[in-house]
This record gives C-alpha cells, structure tokens and sequence, in this order.
C-alpha cells in the first residue's frame, strides 16, 4: 500500500488495488472515508473539495446517521405522539401488516424511491387490503418527514404523487322515508339512535359517550363532550379537536322518540349513558352490529353503514340551507374540506330545483299561449320562446 499523502482538507491515499481513498474529518473531529473509492487520484481530490464547501456552507450531511431501522425508529415515532388510543392502535396495525414485513429491518439511510414504489404496486396488486394502501404510505412519509427533520435522511423517499390519495367510494345517502323505515325495523331501544346519528349529525363514538346531562329535549340540543372507542375494550376519551366539542340543535321531528327512549330506555341518572346495551350495560358496537344488520336487510338496504346516517344527515344540513360554517359547526370539522363536499351536493340540489322550475314556469306559459280566451296579439312575456 502506498504512502498517504496529506491535504489542507482530508487526504488521499492509494489502496493496493490501485484506486484512491478519500478521508474527511466531520465536524464533530471524527475522520471519516468517502462512500467509495475512485478511479483517480483528481477525482478523489475533486469529491474532496466538494465535500468541504459542503461543511463550509454548513449543508454536510451525515450519511451514518440514518443507519436506525426502520421499523425502531418507527416504534418511537409513534409512542412518542400524543395520539388517541384509536389512532396508536391504527398506526400500529398499518407498521405491523403493510410496513413492517417489508421495511421494518431496512435502515433509514437504504429506502430508495424505487423501494417505496415496488412495495406499492405489489399491495394494490393483491385482494385484500388494497385500502389500507394510501393509509400506510401516509404514515410512512410522516414517519420519514420526522427522520428528515431530524437530520437522519438527506430527503424523504416518499415522492410518489398521489400514493397517499384514497380512491374511496361514494357513500350513499338515505331518503327520509328510508331513515323512518330502519328506524321503524330496528330493535325499539336502538330507534331513538338511528334518528339522533341522522338528524344530530353524530358519530358512533359521540352517539356511544352521550350521558343524560347532554341531552336537553326542552331546549332541543345535544352536547358534544365525550366519545367512547371500542378497541380491545371501552375507553372513555375526548373530542380529537375543540371542533369535536359542540352543541347541536335537533329537528323538532325527533324530540318525541328521543323522550320516549330517555324513559324507556336510557341508564338512571344525569350521568348515565343515553344509549346502554339490552342489559343495561355499556353499549359496544360488535354488539350493535347484529340489529343493524338485520333492521338493513328487513327494509332492503344493503352495503349501508351506521356512519352513511351522519353521512345523510350531513346532506339534509346543507340542502337545508346551512352555510358552510354551520356545516362545519354541525360535523364537528375545524377544516372546511369536508364541509365543502356537501355544500357542492347542495348546488346540485338548488340545479335541480332551478331547472324543474323552470319546466313548470315553461308548461304555463305554454298552456296559456294555447288558451283560446286570450288575445292573440297580446305580445309574448318576457324570456318566453315564441
């Protein structure tokens, strides 16, 4: 091996196989090879003066920070966030089935672009869990957003446009009478449910954590204040955003069902849960799933979930005339995104009205251009076809 031969910045020497060695001292004093060797002795040198304007200019980068696996510093991303106890669970089933098996043992630094394409295109490829895809792919960005933030990756390998985007099916939305009708074909205690998770525009969730003291009937509203999950057990827990925290007027409509059900129905005291299963107990939705799924099947209604009654209840709201921040105040949202989607539903409803309007206000003045009684030389009205 030849001798070295010494830089104002890093060195150079040659190996015994004839190619030349690079060497840098990092910041930290801690001297450190090229990635590889080179052919010649000026392109070493040429790789050196481009790695200490790089220190100079304080955009060094250190390539053995990312050497953590994936699946570790994954681990911490998510113990370390302030998440509901729904979310942590989804977050960790998503690394356990989707990311996991494939990146979980690649260190940060080895995940290419092509890595996260090639593990894409083989789970839309298959059958099932094809719409946890873009779930997965947004927590691995987030995930590696934080690795980049903390200088462990030079950029994050999640550049593939669209990948996080959900290609979700539109949900249908209920007719009135449809509502009535599961309402009418579901078990008596779980009727006053179905018209609240329509008309007060309330998640599973919500419907489940509502206690007796926020249910004012004389005053037609019903306060926002705590949900229930139901992951490997009950647990009692907050709105996920101040948004999640209101208060919502209720149709006059329903005020008699829901009294009935409180006396019927609901768990004693103001502190007792509106909604309790038969036996009087906390109610839980592998329970509630059964009666849903048979009041559906007596009424003809199949593919509709419990959620498509917000979902319903959410379109009545907007053809009803609500503005985009009562929309927003109803859902619960702090952004306008959703709200939006149902605001533009309305302006096809309004479309819809107009136009048959129109073929009203069209079909008289016709009948009254062929009425005999009226005097031909009358001129026509205005904007009507001669």
């Amino acid at each position: 091996m030849a001798g070295e031969k010494k830089r104002d910045f890093g060195n150079i020497r040659k190996l015994a196989s004839g190619r030349f060695q690079a060497r840098y001292r990092v910041p930290d004093g801690e001297l450190r090879p090229a990635p590889t060797t080179f052919a010649t002795k000026k392109a070493a040198q040429r790789w050196l003066t481009l790695k200490e304007a790089e220190i100079a200019q304080g955009d060094w980068f250190d390539p053995e920070a990312g050497k953590v696996p994936f699946g570790e510093f994954a681990a911490e991303w998510v113990k370390d966030r302030d998440l509901t106890r729904k979310s942590r669970r989804t977050y960790e089933d998503l690394l356990r089935l989707h990311l996991n098996p494939t990146f979980g043992d690649m260190h940060l630094n080895e995940i290419t672009t092509a890595d996260v394409r090639r593990w894409r295109a083989s789970r839309l490829r298959r059958k099932r869990g094809r719409g946890q895809v873009p779930k997965a792919y947004r927590l691995m960005r987030a995930v590696l957003n934080t690795a980049v933030a903390d200088k462990l990756l030079r950029e994050n390998p999640c550049q593939i446009e669209g990948a996080g985007q959900e290609d979700s099916e539109e949900r249908p939305v209920l007719s009135v009478a449809e509502v009535f009708k599961l309402a009418d074909a579901i078990k008596p205690r779980y009727r006053a449910l179905v018209l609240l998770a329509t008309f007060g525009n309330m998640r599973w969730g919500e419907l489940a954590g509502l206690r007796r003291q926020n249910l004012d009937l004389d005053k037609r509203t019903v306060r926002v204040r705590e949900t229930v999950t139901d992951v490997g057990g009950l647990y009692q827990g907050k709105p996920k955003s101040k948004a999640g925290y209101r208060t919502v007027s209720l149709p006059e409509l329903i005020i008699a069902d829901l009294r009935h059900h409180v006396e019927t129905y609901a768990a004693p005291g103001r502190n007792g849960f509106v909604f309790v299963g038969v036996r009087g107990n906390q109610l839980r939705r592998g329970n509630f799933s059964k009666y849903w799924a048979d009041a559906c099947d007596a009424v003809g209604l199949e593919g509709v979930h419990l959620h498509d009654l917000r979902h319903t209840g959410n379109t009545y709201a907007a053809e009803a005339g609500a503005s985009l921040r009562e929309l927003m105040k109803r859902m619960g949202h702090s952004s306008s995104k959703a709200a939006l989607i149902y605001l533009h539903a309305r302006e096809e409803r309004e479309r819809e009205i107009a136009d048959r309007l129109g073929a009203r206000v069209a079909e008289e003045l016709n009948a009254g251009r062929t009425n005999p009684d009226e005097d031909d030389d009358d001129p026509p009205l205005a904007g009507a076809r001669v």
